[in-house]
């Protein structure tokens, strides 16, 4: 039985380190070329380690590229419909686990059926709507458009999550005199807040890395967020790779820094309920 236990554990481990090998691996080389210099990229056979190694690419990136302008457009656009998104769905969600009403289950079948329609069919109708409203080339328009795309997936994580909190806890608040609005921010969302850092989580990487709106959307250099900014660093001809690399280590530093802090939040958060009692 040791012996068996042993293997395992060895198995597993060689698996996870496996797994961990492969999902660092191409971030390790991206870091690895933003810092060589433009001769050591294009060498052969190739050097995985340059003996001059250069942080000259973020130089280059925040002071010429206009790069800091992009990253400030994308922090503002995805706080802002990220924050709206999870706080429209801590009530939407709320309203569909607490409460019967007349079609609910029909706006539930609902709900999941737009999941199934694919974003790139309402961006013309999106845009022919947003040109008509004066909101094309503004980031008001695009926050509006990400709040509306993620509000549904939003809702559909946070119903989940109520549910998995006993409505006892509620209604031991309702006999003692607290109104709805107080048992639902004083009991119920100190008990969601992991499930709530997981809903805002995702909606957050979500609109961090959406490309194909923004594109569509904005054409003035000073909108650019930076997924649009990385595409149109690509599409131009004489592309530096080692400024490429710095602009993709960069853009993958907000995420890294949210699961960093929020991992515990978020896994609970997936987790919650998951085991029976």
């Amino acid at each position: 039985m040791r012996v068996k236990k042993s293997v395992k554990k060895t198995l597993k481990a060689l698996a996870l380190g496996l797994y961990l090998a492969f999902a660092i691996a191409p971030i390790l080389w991206i870091f690895l070329t933003s810092i060589k210099p433009p001769e050591d990229i294009y060498t052969f056979p190739i050097k995985y380690w340059t003996e001059k190694p250069s942080f000259d690419a973020y130089r280059y990136l925040f002071g010429f590229a206009k790069f800091s302008k992009y990253f400030g457009n994308s922090v503002f656009v995805t706080m802002f419909a990220s924050i709206v998104s999870t706080f429209f769905a801590l009530f939407s969600g709320y309203a569909l686990s607490r409460f019967r009403f007349k079609g609910k289950g029909f706006l539930l079948i609902f709900l999941f059926f737009t999941q199934m329609i694919p974003a790139y069919l309402l961006m013309i109708p999106q845009f022919q709507m947003f040109s008509g409203m004066k909101l094309t080339n503004n980031l008001f328009g695009i926050i509006i458009i990400y709040i509306g795309l993620g509000a549904t997936f939003s809702t559909i994580m946070s119903k989940g999550f109520f549910d998995r909190i006993p409505v006892s806890m509620e209604e031991a608040g309702l006999i003692d005199g607290c109104t709805r609005l107080g048992v639902l921010f004083r009991i119920t969302v100190p008990l969601l807040l992991p499930g709530l850092a997981a809903v805002f989580s995702f909606s957050f990487v979500n609109n961090w890395n959406e490309l194909f709106t923004a594109a569509l959307f904005l054409d003035s250099d000073a909108k650019m967020t930076v997924p649009v900014a990385l595409y149109s660093f690509i599409s131009k001809a004489g592309i530096q790779w080692n400024v490429l690399g710095a602009e993709i280590i960069v853009a993958l530093v907000p995420t890294m820094i949210l699961f960093f802090f929020a991992q515990k939040y978020i896994i609970a958060g997936l987790t919650q309920g998951a085991v029976k009692e």
